[in-house]
């Protein structure tokens, strides 16, 4: 399983502002790079925070890359990927549309019953008591034939993936604005890392627009 974390932030690491609403952090070029890893992607994986906040489709845009695509024998957009511990993801949720593969990864607290209507429209799988066990769930999407996976976010759910050893890669867009706040939300969210910080090797810097994409690989010994 290849881990691809993608994210965008101000240039003192925030995500959005205090309130977590969406902010507009980089323009049509670093979209159209995020386009680019998400139709390279299997599954692109976000968080609930993000579907109850943003309601997102995260589906492929560029006519091109879906004919490509289809070129290759996929189908046009990747699965999407919602990390839900309490089975929370709203029945009206884009993300369970029928324009690609949709799966649900909750925990054993999730109740029954939302699990029973998260699964008329989706791949529900279940790990982990009371939050979603990340390792048990990727291995369940591996089963599943994704082998590629995309992190797009929230925070919270990119330190998981971080904490779990799971990230082969970390591509961040900084872009030209300082968001500020104690509050605000970083990059790697979460408890944070006391010791044995995940250790990351610069592969690449290209400058984009007035921000810069930095590419990292995730060195071995902070993997499991």
């Amino acid at each position: 399983m290849d881990v691809i974390v993608n994210a965008a932030m101000s240039a003192d690491g925030k995500l959005s502002s205090r309130r977590r609403e969406q902010v507009r952090i980089s323009g049509d070029a670093d979209f159209d790079r995020m386009d680019a890893i998400r139709a390279a992607a299997d599954g692109v994986v976000v968080g609930i925070g993000t579907v109850l906040a943003d309601d997102p489709s995260l589906t492929v845009k560029s006519p091109a890359r879906i004919d490509a695509r289809r070129g290759r024998g996929e189908p046009p957009h990747p699965a999407r990927v919602v990390i839900d511990s309490r089975g929370r993801t709203p029945l009206e949720a884009t993300v369970l549309g029928d324009e690609a593969d949709t799966y649900v990864c909750v925990s054993k607290a999730a109740p029954r019953s939302r699990r029973d209507k998260l699964a008329a429209d989706a791949t529900v799988i279940v790990a982990g008591d009371e939050r979603v066990d990340l390792p048990r769930a990727v291995a369940g999407l591996e089963d599943a034939g994704l082998d590629r996976l995309m992190v797009e976010g929230g925070g919270e759910l990119i330190f998981s993936f971080l904490a779990a050893g799971l990230v082969d890669e970390l591509r961040v867009f900084v872009g030209p604005l300082v968001i500020g706040g104690r509050d605000a939300p970083t990059l790697a969210d979460g408890d944070g890392f006391l010791d044995d910080f995940p250790e990351l090797t610069l592969e690449d810097v290209t400058r984009l627009d007035d921000g810069v994409v930095l590419s990292w690989t995730v060195d071995d010994s902070s993997r499991v």
